[in-house]
Protein backbone atom coordinates (compact mmCIF):
# COMPACT_ATOMS: atom_id res chain seq x y z
CA UNK A 1 0.00 0.00 0.00
CA UNK A 2 1.46 3.57 -0.73
CA UNK A 3 2.39 5.86 2.06
CA UNK A 4 -0.42 9.11 2.89
CA UNK A 5 2.88 11.27 1.70
CA UNK A 6 3.38 8.94 -1.74
CA UNK A 7 -0.87 9.29 -2.50
CA UNK A 8 -0.51 13.27 -1.54
CA UNK A 9 2.08 13.61 -4.03
CA UNK A 10 0.48 11.39 -6.98
CA UNK A 11 -2.42 13.94 -6.57
CA UNK A 12 -0.32 17.20 -6.66
CA UNK A 13 1.26 15.34 -10.21
CA UNK A 14 -2.46 14.35 -11.04
CA UNK A 15 -3.57 17.85 -10.62
CA UNK A 16 -0.58 19.13 -12.11
CA UNK A 17 -0.70 17.52 -15.08
CA UNK A 18 -4.64 18.38 -15.92
CA UNK A 19 -3.62 22.26 -15.62
CA UNK A 20 -0.21 21.70 -17.60
CA UNK A 21 0.03 18.70 -19.55
CA UNK A 22 -1.22 16.49 -22.42
CA UNK A 23 -4.05 13.72 -22.34
CA UNK A 24 -0.58 11.83 -22.81
CA UNK A 25 0.67 13.44 -19.48
CA UNK A 26 -2.57 12.74 -17.12
CA UNK A 27 -2.88 9.16 -18.54
CA UNK A 28 0.42 8.51 -17.48
CA UNK A 29 -0.79 8.90 -14.06
CA UNK A 30 -3.47 6.31 -14.01
CA UNK A 31 -2.27 2.46 -13.94
CA UNK A 32 -2.65 0.28 -17.32
CA UNK A 33 -5.75 -1.30 -16.33
CA UNK A 34 -7.31 1.62 -14.12
CA UNK A 35 -11.02 3.21 -14.27
CA UNK A 36 -12.39 6.52 -14.82
CA UNK A 37 -16.04 7.99 -14.10
CA UNK A 38 -16.37 11.40 -14.88
CA UNK A 39 -18.87 12.25 -13.72
CA UNK A 40 -20.31 9.51 -11.34
CA UNK A 41 -23.15 8.01 -13.34
CA UNK A 42 -21.48 7.97 -16.48
CA UNK A 43 -20.27 5.05 -18.51
CA UNK A 44 -16.89 4.27 -17.14
CA UNK A 45 -13.92 4.44 -19.28
CA UNK A 46 -11.53 1.36 -18.59
CA UNK A 47 -7.46 1.15 -19.38
CA UNK A 48 -4.74 4.20 -19.93
CA UNK A 49 -6.07 4.60 -23.59
CA UNK A 50 -9.57 5.42 -23.18
CA UNK A 51 -8.72 7.87 -20.01
CA UNK A 52 -6.30 9.01 -22.82
CA UNK A 53 -9.02 9.86 -25.31
CA UNK A 54 -10.94 11.15 -22.37
CA UNK A 55 -8.62 13.75 -21.39
CA UNK A 56 -7.68 14.69 -25.05
CA UNK A 57 -10.93 17.08 -25.00
CA UNK A 58 -8.90 19.83 -22.62
CA UNK A 59 -5.74 19.49 -25.07
CA UNK A 60 -5.12 23.44 -26.16
CA UNK A 61 -7.86 24.80 -23.57
CA UNK A 62 -5.94 26.96 -21.09
CA UNK A 63 -6.24 25.38 -18.09
CA UNK A 64 -5.86 25.84 -14.21
CA UNK A 65 -6.33 23.69 -10.94
CA UNK A 66 -6.00 24.44 -7.24
CA UNK A 67 -6.76 22.10 -4.41
CA UNK A 68 -9.10 23.09 -1.65
CA UNK A 69 -9.01 19.77 0.45
CA UNK A 70 -7.35 16.35 0.57
CA UNK A 71 -8.24 13.68 2.57
CA UNK A 72 -5.85 10.46 2.89
CA UNK A 73 -7.00 6.77 4.42
CA UNK A 74 -5.54 3.56 3.09
CA UNK A 75 -4.60 3.33 -0.60
CA UNK A 76 -7.52 5.85 -1.47
CA UNK A 77 -8.05 9.78 -1.26
CA UNK A 78 -10.82 12.26 -1.97
CA UNK A 79 -10.50 15.82 -2.78
CA UNK A 80 -12.14 18.63 -3.45
CA UNK A 81 -10.71 20.75 -6.37
CA UNK A 82 -10.63 24.15 -8.45
CA UNK A 83 -10.79 23.58 -12.23
CA UNK A 84 -10.98 26.73 -15.04
CA UNK A 85 -10.65 26.20 -18.38
CA UNK A 86 -10.53 29.34 -20.89
CA UNK A 87 -12.52 28.39 -24.06
CA UNK A 88 -11.90 31.00 -26.21
CA UNK A 89 -13.94 33.76 -24.63
CA UNK A 90 -15.69 31.48 -22.38
CA UNK A 91 -14.11 30.45 -18.93
CA UNK A 92 -16.08 27.09 -16.98
CA UNK A 93 -14.98 26.45 -13.55
CA UNK A 94 -15.93 23.69 -11.49
CA UNK A 95 -15.35 22.13 -8.17
CA UNK A 96 -15.56 18.62 -8.29
CA UNK A 97 -14.70 16.08 -5.36
CA UNK A 98 -12.89 13.45 -6.69
CA UNK A 99 -12.24 9.78 -4.95
CA UNK A 100 -8.86 7.96 -6.04
CA UNK A 101 -7.74 4.36 -5.24
CA UNK A 102 -4.02 3.89 -5.95
CA UNK A 103 -1.97 1.08 -6.67
CA UNK A 104 1.72 0.17 -4.82
CA UNK A 105 3.05 2.46 -7.20
CA UNK A 106 0.83 5.35 -6.44
CA UNK A 107 -0.89 4.94 -10.19
CA UNK A 108 -4.77 5.72 -9.84
CA UNK A 109 -6.67 2.60 -10.17
CA UNK A 110 -9.64 3.92 -9.79
CA UNK A 111 -11.52 7.93 -9.72
CA UNK A 112 -14.62 9.05 -9.50
CA UNK A 113 -15.62 12.77 -9.66
CA UNK A 114 -18.16 13.69 -7.95
CA UNK A 115 -20.24 16.79 -9.82
CA UNK A 116 -23.42 17.62 -12.09
CA UNK A 117 -24.05 20.18 -14.40
CA UNK A 118 -25.39 22.89 -12.08
CA UNK A 119 -21.96 22.99 -10.38
CA UNK A 120 -20.04 24.33 -13.76
CA UNK A 121 -19.63 28.18 -13.70
CA UNK A 122 -19.42 30.49 -16.36
CA UNK A 123 -17.27 33.37 -15.26
CA UNK A 124 -16.16 36.59 -17.03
Amino acid sequence: MPSTDAIADAVARYLKAVADGTAEDIAACYAEDATLEDPVGSEPRRGRAAIREFYAAIEGAQRHTELLALRVAGASAAFHFLVRTELGDQTVEIEPIDVMTFDEDARITSMRAFWNSGDVRMVA
